[in-house]
């Protein structure tokens, strides 16, 4: 009874685990670039194997039980979000697999950090930046792109022309080998190894990514489902908690009436 009781808290923690990621999908639905996050889950080896214990004495039968399940590391989904149109010439959304470059000051200096965000403008100083945290977007040599004041139109390779034609900046667009290695780390910021990004390509993009703009690329999670994934995640803690009682009372059951027979 103690071992289905351990297995049922197992089920219902990581349960309210899933709950709390698939929560914070539904609660970016509306996140510009914003991507999924997954929960994974794994099983629970047996006290006696976890613990490298295997000279101990163990019951089979609880062994075939298994130990429960663990929460495992989320897993980021790349999908690509839909393309919306804002009117805004600076604004800018990628198609395919690729990331602006973004500098963000740390106690260790300038490091570069990923964004799918395009949601651009003009600083005080005329650098080119994101709306929403001011960070400075970079282009391919690693510096910061400077913008006369007018008008600006961005092709599809992300080049920056002028009124008359004369090109004034080439933003980055990284292609990296693996998206395996990236972590979220706020406002639509990734962080990469130093050495994934040194891998990345920058000029030319890479076959199949484009730059659209004028538009900006939507939250990559499907409501209707992030909806459901929650319903179905809340329900697993339900069930988990109803076996927890069921547990308790057959023990109590034990107790109060076996014991007393005996």
């Amino acid at each position: 009874m103690q071992q289905g009781m351990r297995i049922a808290a197992s089920g219902a923690m990581v349960a309210m685990y899933r709950t709390d990621v698939l929560a914070a999908n539904l609660a970016n639905v509306n996140t510009v670039g914003f991507k999924p996050d997954s929960a994974t889950t794994q099983s629970r080896l047996p006290v006696r194997q976890e613990d490298n214990l295997g000279f101990m004495p163990s019951d089979p039968l609880l062994e075939q039980l298994g130990a429960g399940v663990l929460a495992g590391p989320k897993r980021i989904s790349f999908n690509q979000g839909p393309l919306e149109s804002t009117g805004n010439d600076l604004d800018l959304a990628i198609e395919g697999d690729g990331f602006f470059m973004i500098s963000v000051q740390t106690a260790k200096g300038a490091e570069t950090r990923l964004s799918r965000d395009g949601r651009l403008t003009r600083d005080d100083l005329g650098r080119l930046v994101q709306s929403v945290s001011g960070l400075p977007v970079l282009s391919p040599g690693g510096s910061p792109i400077q913008l006369p004041p007018g008008p600006v139109t961005i092709d599809h390779q992300g080049a920056m022309y002028d009124v008359d034609g004369n090109q004034l900046a080439q933003i980055a667009v990284a292609s990296l080998p693996s998206t395996d290695q990236l972590q979220k780390l706020g406002e639509g910021l990734y962080a990469a190894p130093p050495q994934l990004l040194a891998e990345a390509n920058t000029q030319p993009l890479a076959t199949g990514v484009r730059v659209h703009q004028g538009m900006v690329e939507g939250s990559a999670v499907d409501p209707i489902r992030a909806m459901m994934d929650v319903t179905r995640a809340g329900q697993s803690v339900n069930g988990n908690s109803r076996m927890m009682r069921y547990h308790d009372q057959l023990l109590d059951q034990a107790i109060n009436t076996f014991a007393r027979v005996g």
